[in-house]
């Protein structure tokens, strides 16, 4: 699976223009599910789920990563093609992108809820009681900035090679006391500065 994949055409907008299409290949992102798996989920047919995946490969956001068989029945397992998806500049006039865009990310914070309500008690558990970073456990942290479009692009940019950091510290083949750590980021421009109305209020 790619980091992130580009969108280059409409009919990739269009198809995850859909609110279940996003949601369904939010699903496939997190691991390879069979259309039955799916139908499960979501308490769909087993047709309408198909349908759905079908327009998702058509626009190549999810691909068979691999098939078994199983009581004489071949079974798909889909995955999404990227742990992302980033409109291509060219498609920004584009009406339905804007929409598209918020649905996606929309659909990731209802991805990363269901996350957090699923992670272990230890993981929330930090008696550390520290100011330093490096001790926390865990980082949940909202901020409301005002900065210039330039200087968010460029903060934009040393944030993605601190990333790339991240990615060098995994291995191949990781460590037996090495642990999974989920990262949800979201950054956009808003209109109401809401946490600071929150502090005058208090």
């Amino acid at each position: 699976m790619k980091d992130i994949k580009l969108l280059t055409t409409h009919d990739q907008l269009k198809a995850l223009g859909d609110p279940f299409r996003s949601e369904l290949l939010l699903r496939l992102m997190e691991k390879p599910k069979t259309g039955q798996q799916l139908s499960e989920v979501f308490n769909l047919s087993r047709a309408r789920i198909h349908y759905h995946l079908k327009e998702l490969e058509k626009n190549d956001l999810i691909e068979i990563v691999h098939k078994e068989e199983k009581n004489g029945i071949v079974q798909k397992f889909y995955q999404a093609v990227a742990g992302g998806f980033v409109p291509d500049q060219s498609l920004i006039p584009y009406s339905d992108m804007t929409e598209t865009v918020r649905q996606m990310m929309v659909s990731m914070l209802e991805q990363s809820k269901r996350r957090i309500l699923a992670a272990p008690e230890e993981s929330l558990q930090d008696q550390s009681s520290s100011k330093e970073p490096a001790e926390w456990k865990y980082r949940s942290s909202a901020y409301e900035i005002h900065a210039t479009e330039e200087d968010f692009k460029a903060w934009q940019q040393k944030f993605s090679n601190l990333m790339d950091e991240l990615k060098e510290i995994q291995r191949p083949e990781p460590s037996p006391d090495a642990k999974l750590y989920y990262f949800h980021m979201l950054g956009l421009q808003i209109e109401e500065n809401y946490l600071e109305k929150k502090k005058e209020e208090s």
